[in-house]
């Protein structure tokens, strides 16, 4: 299968999501230690994984440690690539043109100039044979990779830079609490199978049986975390701002945008048919920057319609929807605090 192919049609038609290849961690006494300007990030906007290491990097306050490089939207038979040097600050044209090579936001690879993100996991191993994922974390010191899980490189981005940040903004955040630990991880698992994967699987479903197995999960798993936020509550868990908040937001943020249409995830919109889970990602959007500031639709739109060719095989980017995501009812809006204010009522709660 192609960097490009996400189901076997010879199979079940179901589709099989990879398992990461790099694995290690950034850990105080291990080998990739936490130092400051140590780890370069890879990451796609559009990408939902990569997109929850942006957010954790910001809500920590990690910008002046981890730098980033941004690969163009759209991917291609040789997997994700980047802004060539010589094309960085030309004006962007035509979205669709596969030989435009600039894109608002994309960014050159500030680490090596490579062409292609392909060639940083050839860098970390020659023989590397499968697909070419974000986010990518990796170390300059030894030239190698240590994570492309994303689940990972956010718990190790929320709890082992803190002894290194200054105080304030995220140094007392805790996005993993340990007295919260074990219901983070429950709702994690049903969240990841049903939600975040479930799109997926729905989306990239080759045969019916495939495809009515997936989404009825899903349809299912959205109303089960509908009712987990009927009482009203700000977070999921705990009453703050946790990785499970991080983790939902990047799908429910691109579902009315991209899933609902280009996946086929049309049994409900979640600003017409969830109004709990409406309300909790309007909340995070409009009053926490690192989710609004990390959120790039145009980036978002764009992949999806344009680099899945079995889906949409004329590559048409939709012209909407009018509003990708709406404001906030004028009676849940609050002052303006700035990040940091934000970040410090939300580790209180």
């Amino acid at each position: 299968m192609g960097v490009t192919d996400w189901s076997n049609p010879k199979g079940d038609g179901s589709f099989k999501r990879q398992v990461s290849a790099f694995r290690d961690h950034i850990e105080k006494g291990g080998k990739f230690p936490p130092e400051k300007g140590r780890y370069h990030l890879y990451v796609s906007y559009a990408c939902p994984w990569a997109h929850r290491a942006l957010i954790v990097r910001q809500l920590k306050g990690l910008e002046d440690f981890i730098d980033v490089s941004v690969v163009h939207p759209h991917l291609l038979e040789g997997g994700w690539h980047f802004v060539p040097a010589s094309k960085e600050n030309e004006t962007p044209g035509a979205w669709t043109d596969q030989n435009n090579y600039t894109f608002p936001g994309a960014t050159i690879d500030h680490l090596f100039k490579y062409d292609n993100l392909s060639d940083v996991y050839f860098k970390a191993e020659p023989n590397y044979d499968a697909r070419y994922t974000v986010p990518v974390i990796f170390d300059k010191k030894e030239g190698t990779i240590v994570s492309n899980e994303s689940s990972e490189i956010i718990r190790d981005f929320t709890q082992v830079f803190d002894d290194l940040l200054p105080e304030g903004k995220g140094k007392d955040l805790d996005l993993y609490p340990e007295e919260l630990r074990g219901e983070i991880d429950a709702l994690n698992e049903w969240v990841y199978d049903g939600i975040n994967n479930g799109v997926y699987k729905s989306g990239f479903a080759s045969t019916q049986e495939a495809y009515d197995k997936a989404v009825k999960v899903l349809a299912e798993s959205l109303d089960r975390v509908e009712g987990v936020l009927a009482d009203g509550r700000e977070f999921l868990v705990g009453g703050r701002l946790t990785e499970a908040d991080v983790r939902l937001f990047t799908t429910i943020v691109r579902y009315d945008p991209v899933y609902y249409v280009h996946f086929k995830c049309n049994w409900g919109m979640i600003r017409h048919d969830y109004p709990h889970l409406h309300r909790w990602v309007r909340n995070l959007y409009w009053n926490y920057p690192a989710f609004k500031d990390t959120t790039h639709f145009d980036h978002i739109r764009s992949h999806y319609f344009y680099s899945h060719k079995q889906i949409n095989p004329f590559r048409i980017v939709p012209y909407g929807p009018n509003v990708d995501i709406e404001p906030l009812d004028n009676d849940s809006k609050r002052k303006a605090e700035g990040e940091g204010g934000n970040v410090a009522k939300a580790a209180k709660k």
